[in-house]
């Protein structure tokens, strides 16, 4: 067992047998997303997006947070009967490797879109902050962890989530994990996996597209309850 910040995208493929592709025609479908803002959320996007450029060598990783990614989130309102957004939670489930043997992924999220009210149960969406960037773009300290992966840390609680969501109809998971300004959207259907180019979020048609993104993650959550 390790926990979801020790894994690596690279130990995942060769340990669970999942496999990344290149152009995942899910995540083409979900990149090319539209959403019309109203008047109020562009104002409020484009007033974190100037937060952002003028902070994001200098703010912290909770400034990160703070500021920015919660935010951001709040705008797009996870918050319905039938599923809210969770912090800092503790989750994980059991899944089999390549040979059959059970291996236990667990870990603390950072934010996980579920349903549940006082713990997460079927998770749907996630978001994982990383540290805050610094000149050239490059999180300080980058291996202070022992060479963290963002990629495999969040992959492997999508992973997890896939096993929480068996015989619920679920076939997608949607997730992100950001570095300072870049914000890299990821979907895993099945064994199979994509992930995003960087989007620069200082920049009008970047913050623009992910939180269309965003939204059209939550449009398909929505129907799931017929929403």
């Amino acid at each position: 067992m390790k926990t979801f910040e020790h894994w690596k995208s690279e130990e995942l493929e060769l340990q669970i047998g999942i496999k990344r592709i290149k152009r995942h025609p899910a995540l083409m479908q979900w990149l090319a997303a539209t959403y019309e803002a109203t008047e109020n959320e562009s104002y409020s996007v484009e007033r974190l997006r100037i937060h952002l450029e003028d902070n994001a060598e200098y703010w912290n990783e909770d400034e990160l947070k703070f500021f920015f990614i919660s935010p951001l989130l709040n705008i797009v309102d996870f918050v319905t009967e039938h599923y809210k957004p969770f912090t800092q939670r503790n989750f994980g489930g059991k899944v089999k490797d390549i040979h059959g043997q059970e291996i236990e992924l667990k870990g603390r999220v950072e934010f996980i879109v579920a349903t549940g009210k006082q713990d997460p149960r079927e998770p749907y969406f996630f978001v994982h902050e990383y540290k805050q960037e610094a000149p050239p773009f490059i999180p300080p300290n980058w291996g202070d962890k022992g060479g963290n992966d963002p990629l495999g840390q969040v992959l492997s609680a999508m992973v997890a989530a896939q096993q929480n969501n068996e015989g619920m109809g679920v076939e997608t998971i949607y997730g992100c994990y950001v570095i300072g300004r870049f914000w890299f959207l990821v979907i895993l259907i099945g064994k199979e996996y994509g992930v995003s180019s960087a989007f620069d979020a200082t920049k009008q048609a970047d913050i623009s597209q992910v939180f269309a993104c965003i939204q059209a993650a939550k449009t398909e959550i929505n129907r799931y309850f017929s929403i």
